[in-house]
């Protein structure tokens, strides 16, 4: 299970309403942050949930509406939070320009805090217990820009009545089990993992893409996927303007959920120039599983 909090959905500059891009997932308790746009460690206070355990940044490229508050946090993490390492994720280009950005903010020794650079590549970014984090190159403007796959990982489950009918006593020998070793019991029976696990289930899948210019390369990485955050910027009748910028339109992002067999698309990153009743409306007209995110809206992300 995931939960997310849109802590900005604004596209290139804010708006009354909306923040600028940034997007906090949850999962087991550890924090990640998805882009970090200018003002994002006063949403993360709005949110009501705080900096704990917010230590790794995942950035989709290095537009300044995407990294600009990454300075501010910086600061506040170094003289006011009890953490002093920040792990930034991102590619060669954002990486250039977030350094240039915390040499500003870090060049007088004022604050204190070791920021760790990252450089991604397409492929296995993080790997713990129950989950695993995976970077997929898209194309937008400029080099090296990403969308994040975050993936439980499968699971059999254990079945406690098959143990006991096999005489599986409680302790280490299910704990060995379940890791899918055989073990032996006090009179000599082997008993298989088989025997007592059930059939894999696949774990929650959350796909994220920041600003892309088509949806070629986001279909397999997003296919069956329990949620997608993907960007809607414009609408079908400014596709030309989308063109120009190197952005896809919510009519292409609801066709990419589609195609993709998702069971939720979240739509963010809005211009101004549009409300969040028309960028649902286009989407939903194709994908009707679409939900227009808000500032500080919250989502739970669940298999199934």
């Amino acid at each position: 299970m995931f939960e997310l909090c849109f802590l900005g959905t604004s596209a290139s500059a804010p708006s009354v309403e909306r923040n600028m891009t940034s997007t906090l997932v949850i999962h087991e308790g550890e924090r990640f942050l998805l882009d970090c746009a200018e003002g994002t460690q006063r949403q993360i206070l709005q949110s009501g949930l705080g900096f704990k355990d917010l230590r790794r940044v995942f950035l989709t490229h290095g537009h300044l509406d995407h990294i600009l508050g990454l300075g501010g946090i910086a600061s506040t993490f170094g003289r006011w939070e009890a953490i002093n390492r920040l792990e930034i994720y991102a590619g060669k280009w954002a990486l250039d320009r977030v350094r240039d950005l915390m040499r500003v903010v870090l060049r007088s020794h004022e604050v204190e805090i070791e920021i760790v650079y990252i450089e991604l590549k397409p492929g296995r970014i993080l790997e713990s217990k129950n989950l695993t984090i995976d970077a997929f190159s898209v194309v937008h403007r400029g080099s090296g820009c990403f969308g994040f796959v975050l993936q439980e990982k499968t699971k059999r489950p254990f079945l406690a009545e098959q143990a006991e009918r096999l005489g599986v006593p409680v302790g280490p020998e299910r704990k060995r089990l379940v890791a899918g070793d055989a073990i032996t019991l006090a009179d000599g029976r082997i008993v298989q993992p088989e025997q007592v696990l059930g059939d894999p289930i696949a774990g929650t899948k959350l796909v994220y893409v920041g600003d892309v210019a088509r949806m070629n390369e986001i279909i397999e990485p997003a296919r069956g996927a329990d949620a997608l955050v993907m960007e809607a910027t414009y609408i079908a009748q400014d596709a030309a303007i989308a063109r120009k910028f190197g952005h896809i339109t919510a009519a292409e992002s609801a066709e990419c959920a589609r195609i993709a067999g998702v069971k939720q698309l979240y739509l963010t990153h809005i211009s101004r120039r549009y409300a969040g009743a028309a960028i649902e409306a286009e989407a939903r007209a194709i994908f009707p599983n679409t939900i227009v995110a808000n500032d500080l809206d919250r989502a739970v992300v669940k298999r199934g």
